[in-house]
């Protein structure tokens, strides 16, 4: 449990970003170098680095390196835990406003 905890801890962190993110979309249409993941950024190829390191504690890319360039892929099957876990709280409000439905509903008949 405590091991399942921590690696959702590391998958939202490494979401939690709006330039990992992107750099997740991009990987989704294939494999890329850290250069072209860079490229639509204003940083540095260490700052997309220490992005990409971040992604590949979460599991969700891998790096290969090809001589001097470094190549990225996407892995989503971490996200299935994430997704696991938000269901839960998809269920729970569903429930909570199915309920509040049914006590309006009643309300309206008296």
């Amino acid at each position: 449990m405590v091991e399942q905890e921590a690696e959702l801890d590391t998958l939202f962190h490494a979401l939690s970003h709006p330039t990992r993110r992107a750099m997740l979309r991009q990987l989704a249409d294939g494999e890329h170098s850290v250069g072209e993941l860079a490229e639509p950024y204003a940083m540095s190829l260490a700052g997309a680095s220490k992005h990409i390191q971040v992604l590949e504690r979460a599991g969700l890319v891998e790096r290969r390196v090809r001589g001097r360039v470094h190549m990225c892929r996407l892995d989503a099957r971490p996200i299935r835990g994430g997704v696991e876990w938000m269901r839960f709280y998809e269920r729970f409000w569903t429930e909570r406003l199915d309920r509040l439905e049914e006590i309006l509903r009643q309300e309206d008949e008296s």
